[in-house]
């Protein structure tokens, strides 16, 4: 709904910031590397944004770069983990050490995440294995849910997330997930 914000930083009190876009000033909640590296009072910024509705509030989430905020709504797909929570991840880990943790099934670096528990940090880890890795931008290369479940399937069998992603390339668009395990299985082999 509101997916960007262009405007001049009017307050900042963290975790929040206050852009004022024409004379409206959008209260935005941002993970602490974003606060960091906003300009001062007075100064523009733009922030892309992530509207939450509520029954009881609307809240907006804003981020530098495209890829905080693809993390952050990965982060919130998960049960359990509200914004708040996602915030507090991407405040304590940037998006590649995130990915790194992930890649590595490192659940000692999540736990040193304030709010981050044993379990919490078990089950971030089980469901963004495959979603976040090295290459960041793999994500973005799934055209839809049958090429992500594929690309899952693959990763699941032991496969690289490169060579999953490079044997789901080569596959058609509208194949079906067990065709497309198939097919890709045999590209693999």
């Amino acid at each position: 709904m509101i997916g960007r914000l262009s405007g001049v930083i009017a307050e900042k009190t963290p975790p929040q910031v206050v852009i004022d876009v024409a004379g409206v000033g959008y209260e935005v909640d941002v993970p602490m590397s974003t606060f960091f590296n906003l300009g001062a009072l007075g100064e523009r910024a733009v922030l892309l944004t992530h509207l939450t509705v509520r029954e009881d509030a609307h809240q907006l989430f804003g981020f530098l770069t495209h890829e905080e905020r693809a993390t952050f709504r990965q982060l919130i797909k998960i049960s359990g983990v509200g914004p708040k929570m996602a915030l507090g991840l991407l405040s304590g880990l940037s998006v590649s050490e995130l990915a790194q943790a992930v890649s590595r099934q490192d659940a000692g670096r999540l736990t040193k995440v304030p709010g981050i528990g044993k379990k919490t940090a078990e089950r971030l880890l089980l469901e963004l294995k495959g979603k976040l890795g090295p290459d960041l931008a793999l994500p973005t290369a799934v055209a839809n849910d049958a090429q992500a479940d594929i690309l899952q399937a693959l990763v699941a069998l032991g496969y690289s997330e490169k060579d999953a992603a490079a044997a789901l390339k080569a596959l058609p668009l509208d194949v079906g997930v067990s065709d497309g395990i198939k097919l890709a299985l045999k590209k693999l082999s």
